[in-house]
């Protein structure tokens, strides 16, 4: 007999028993794996809450771009929307997602802000130079030698000096600096000195302004300073050329029937520096740039007729060499050489007439002419619509740029494609349609002349 059974049935029990805790383990282990996926099934809803909670944030956040009036906000929606409305086939850009009346409000400003400007008008002169008078005559009692002494005089510093006082605006220390580097851009002398690094491929020089701007061209015989022009989010070039008398308006050899490119125009009448001119009928920005919109006068021939847009100015070129400013509505001049039309203007005898109420605040390729107190041309051209180079900016920091530089007469002209600028054989300025290397045609160009 035996008490406590046989090896063999015990092991029996043993595996017995264990097989026992396996399946008791896998099936609470089971229960425990099931309960995320019951859970899961349990809320069906969970990803339709968290789309409908991200839509709810965009439309707040709508709602508050476009009703806010918080001024930061609003100054936004402002230059979003004239941007957009400013542009012949982006427009849809502010109408389809912004209610009418708010797009309204804001075109509105620019309606008054053109309102303010209807009367103003240039009224500057030249400053003659003073004539010496009887009490500048030498004293009678002055003891006057015989023998007159003539300091001996250097002609090459004469020409530097005189190098210095055309291009005041040039950093002297930074120039002298580059010329240590490159002597042979004086083996012509002064009255020669060629500076050209203003190439689209080009990336400028290390010489300065007094401004702080940098220097691109130099071109002392020609008398034409380039310099790069730069601020949030744009870029461009400001073209200062000193002798007004060598500026005129040109038009396209086949006006009326077709516009040319501004280079094309400059090769044509010996120009070394030109701009856009005159606006053109441009209908689903599908014109070519020969239908002139508005009044010109190109070298003393008249072109078109009155702008019939409400609120256009004309800048007429007199005999005098001086830039002048007035309603398109007004009689052209009779000492008019030269002439266009567009809006708005931005200096008025050397006052600002454009602010942030004045209804151009959009970013956008922008080229604009004026003139300064010593009688120099400016001519600026803004890059825009490249988001990696330059979006462009509005006419407000256009007047400032020009009045850094002493600018007294300004009046901003047609940007957008047509914004470019075009120097000894090349365009320096990219335009905002990167598919036209040269820009678009135009029935007119701002063109200086090379020196005889």
């Amino acid at each position: 007999m035996k008490l406590f059974g046989s090896t063999r049935s015990g092991s029996r029990l043993a595996k017995n028993r264990k097989s026992a805790l396996v399946q008791a383990a896998a099936s609470s282990g089971g229960a425990v794996a099931a309960e995320p996926a019951q859970a899961r099934r349990r809320n069906p809803l969970k990803p339709l809450a968290i789309v409908l909670g991200i839509l709810l944030l965009i439309e707040i956040v709508y709602f508050v771009c476009i009703y806010s009036n918080n001024s930061f906000i609003a100054k936004w929606r402002t230059i979003y929307i004239e941007t957009a409305m400013d542009t012949l086939s982006h427009k849809w850009l502010a109408t389809a997602i912004i209610p009418p009346d708010i797009i309204e409000d804001v075109m509105d400003q620019r309606r008054q802000a053109l309102e303010q400007q209807i009367g103003l008008s240039s009224s500057w002169t030249k400053e003659e130079e003073d004539e010496q008078t009887e009490d500048e005559a030498p004293l009678t009692d002055e003891i006057v030698t015989d023998v007159e002494v003539i300091p001996e005089v250097n002609p090459e510093e004469v020409a530097e000096e005189n190098f210095y006082q055309l291009f005041y605006e040039i950093d002297q220390p930074s120039l002298e600096a580059y010329l240590a580097e490159h002597p042979e851009v004086l083996e012509n002398g002064w009255d020669n000195l060629y500076i050209n690094e203003a190439g689209l491929d080009d990336s400028g020089t290390s010489i300065q302004t007094i401004h702080g701007e940098q220097v691109l061209a130099i071109d002392a015989k020609n008398q034409v300073l380039l310099v790069r022009v730069s601020g949030s989010g744009y870029l461009g070039v400001l073209a200062i050329a000193k002798d007004p008398s060598r500026l005129s308006v040109y038009p396209s050899s086949q006006l009326g029937v077709t516009g040319e490119y501004i280079g094309t125009i400059a090769e044509n009448h010996n120009g070394i520096l030109s701009i856009t001119g005159s606006g053109f009928i441009d209908p689903n920005g599908n014109g070519n740039g020969g239908i002139l919109a508005g009044y010109a006068m190109c070298d003393g021939t008249a072109y078109g007729n009155a702008h019939m847009g409400w609120g256009y100015k004309r800048i007429e070129l007199h005999e005098d060499d001086l830039f002048y400013i007035k309603d398109a509505s007004d009689p052209v001049s009779e000492d008019t050489t030269d002439a266009v039309e567009f809006q708005p203007a931005l200096i008025i005898d050397g006052t600002i007439v454009v602010d942030a109420n004045c209804g151009w605040t959009g970013l956008q390729p922008r080229a604009c002419i004026g003139q300064s107190d010593k009688y120099e041309i400016l001519m600026l051209v803004i890059e825009g619509r490249m988001p990696l180079r330059s979006t462009g900016t509005h006419v407000i920091e256009c007047a400032e740029i020009l009045k850094r530089h002493g600018c007294m007469q300004a009046m901003n002209l047609d940007g957008g494609t047509s914004a470019m600028m075009y120097f000894d054989g090349e365009y320096v300025t990219k335009c905002s349609n990167q598919a036209l290397a040269s820009g678009r045609p135009v029935p007119t160009a701002f063109v200086y002349k090379k020196a005889q």
